[in-house]
């Protein structure tokens, strides 16, 4: 996830790109740059790091014009430095871009037979090199752009600017926002409203497979063919602050409506679900080397150790290598045995957490080979690996962790799939079943988060217990820990999460009619045995929540409360029961009134024992 912004009109551009970038922030903080029609020419000023750092260099540079565009970076290609910040320039054009073009490297290939010269990491830089070999042609910025998207598979909202038309901006989106501003004599476009809020409210919101092109006094959207398409301009009555978060009261519940566009970007570019493959450019281990591996290592801290309890599923499920499972800051005190073969996987959000670093480390030095699931380009747990599963969910501002955990799943998922794949343990046929599923994954968590009424009506009726009890059987069982984590995290009430067949060990007996039991009772190879469970905390008094799938008539007759889930396989299932666990948390911290984005005692990134 990037932020960008572009302005076109008769006032100076640069204070008005800097302060859209500033509220863009939230949305990246790698790099920043800014590129300005000027004298003829495009003067191009950036920087790896926050946007003060921009702001120091352009002080040092002054450049000065009226058209413009601005980019602050989350890194998906590529490390955060100076060559790889935004813009990219290739001759005569200038671009900047959010998303991720999948087939970036097939287009490389053939620019640089051409005799085209790179110099970033960057999959954006294609986007440059393709639209010059047009402008450079003779044609115009708008039809280069319309020729260009016609190469491109992926999701990408992409601002591109020539010297050419030193008033023009044209912008193209596919599966990424954005958003154009109107005003007199003058039009913003942005990956977010926040950007030109404080300049207009009036907004023209471009849907897949659109066009803008924008000059002072004119904005015109056709579709990518060229057909015109006719938009009434909305009035936006947000605050700087709402739009900042999308309209949502908390950037966590924003976070938790994000995990389908999350979940697309971690596939993006790694599956072919018609071929039955899965392919990871960042994970140069060969399929050799994969099919040696013995045993697989997991080794996390909170909410990514839940990732890698379901991990543990996925991979000895579909891969058929023992798994073993352990909490970073216990790791490296146990002296662990590390045999030829081990693979270890860290997962981490950040990469930089503290526990989780050294406990990869420590397999490493007795001889494992190391990979890393985590979300940030360059951080020191992807840097120190042999290889990297980037999950692309972009920046996670809510300390309580949400897309990040859905999207370290998918990727388990792919892993795990990807290790089946060099083992030779299921046919492509088989693989090919598996990724259609996940590729439907992002709709049903779309549909089912329109639902979000029903969650907190429930919400409502519990938000003043004192203790919850969150049961799950087999590949849910972690799912249970994650529900009763979030609600702890942010709600400060008292949660356990229990393996449901543990629950005659003990925890059976603080059920009584003040406690709250959730039960993860989806249909599935458990699912009577669950059921079972779920009869006995009702037998009992239990104030029973269910969470089962859709169409089961059976839970509403033992439960206070059902929460349906469309019907889904094993591995996607756990991914899908977290989604209601998230919002119940949520709707119950908001109706306790604690800071739900910034709980007490709580950081986003542990980088010290």
């Amino acid at each position: 996830m990037c932020g960008i912004v572009g302005y076109t009109g008769r006032n100076a551009c640069v204070d008005v790109l800097v302060d859209g970038l500033r509220r863009l922030e939230y949305r990246g903080y790698d790099s920043a740059g800014i590129a300005v029609l000027t004298g003829g020419d495009i003067a191009i000023r950036k920087s790896q790091g926050k946007i003060a750092r921009l702001i120091d260099r352009i002080a040092r540079e002054p450049v000065s014009g009226t058209c413009g565009i601005g980019h602050t970076r989350w890194a998906t290609h590529g490390r955060p430095s100076d060559e790889n910040a935004h813009p990219h320039r290739a001759g005569r054009v200038a671009v900047i871009h959010n998303g991720i073009v999948e087939n970036h490297r097939t287009l490389k290939d053939r620019l640089l037979s051409k005799g085209r010269t790179f110099c970033s990491e960057t999959d954006t830089e294609v986007i440059s090199h393709l639209l010059d070999e047009c402008v450079g042609a003779g044609m115009p910025l708008e039809e280069a752009v319309r020729r260009t998207v016609a190469e491109l598979r992926g999701s990408y909202a992409f601002l591109a600017v020539t010297d050419r038309e030193p008033e023009t901006v044209v912008g193209a989106r596919l599966n990424c926002p954005m958003v154009v501003g109107l005003g007199q004599g003058e039009h913003f476009l942005a990956s977010d409203i926040t950007a030109f809020l404080a300049h207009t409210r009036d907004v023209l919101f471009l849907e897949d497979g659109e066009m803008v092109v924008a000059t002072p006094d004119a904005i015109r959207i056709t579709d990518f063919h060229g057909q015109p398409r006719a938009r009434k301009p909305q009035q936006i009555d947000w605050s700087p602050v709402m739009a900042e978060k999308g309209g949502y009261r908390h950037f966590m519940l924003k976070e938790i409506h994000e995990q389908p566009r999350a979940i697309l970007d971690t596939l993006a570019g790694r599956m072919l679900p018609e071929e039955g493959e899965v392919f990871f450019e960042t994970l140069p281990l060969s399929a050799d080397h994969l099919a040696s591996v013995r045993k697989v290592t997991l080794v996390a801290c909170g909410t990514s150790w839940h990732a890698a309890l379901v991990g543990k599923f996925m991979i000895e499920g579909l891969a058929r290598v023992p798994v073993e499972v352990d909490l970073g800051s216990e790791y490296r005190y146990r002296d662990p045995v590390v045999e030829e073969g081990t693979l270890c996987v860290s997962i981490s959000q950040s990469g930089e957490t503290a526990d989780t670093l050294a406990g990869m480390r420590e397999a490493k030095s007795k001889g494992a080979t190391t990979v890393s699931i985590c979300n940030v380009v360059a951080s020191t747990i992807a840097r120190e690996s042999d290889g990297v599963i980037y999950t692309h969910a972009g920046p996670e501002i809510g300390v309580a962790s949400t897309k990040a955990f859905t999207t370290q799943l998918v990727a388990l998922y792919l892993m795990a799939l990807h290790l089946a794949q060099a083992r030779k343990v299921l046919s492509p046929r088989e693989i090919s079943m598996h990724l259609i599923e996940l590729s439907d994954l992002a709709r049903k968590i779309e549909e089912y988060a329109k639902r979000e009424d029903e969650i907190a009506a429930v919400a409502k009726k519990y938000k003043d217990v004192r203790d919850f009890l969150y049961l799950g059987r087999g590949i849910s069982y972690p799912i249970a820990l994650e529900g009763a984590l979030k609600l702890k995290e942010i709600s400060y009430i008292h949660a356990e999460g229990y393996p449901a067949g543990e629950m005659k060990h003990g925890p059976i007996a603080l059920i009584d009619e003040r406690m709250p039991v959730l039960v993860l009772c989806a249909r599935g190879e458990s699912y009577e045995k669950t059921f079972s469970n779920l009869e006995e905390a009702h037998a009992r008094g239990g104030r029973v929540i269910a969470v089962g799938t859709e169409g089961d008539d059976l839970l509403a007759g033992k439960a206070e409360d059902v929460l349906y889930l469309p019907s889904c396989g094993r591995f996607v299932r756990p991914i899908l029961e977290v989604v209601p666990l998230q919002l119940l948390a949520y709707h119950m911290a908001v109706l306790k009134g604690t800071d739900v984005d910034q709980p007490r005692n709580l950081a986003k990134s542990v980088t010290v024992e």
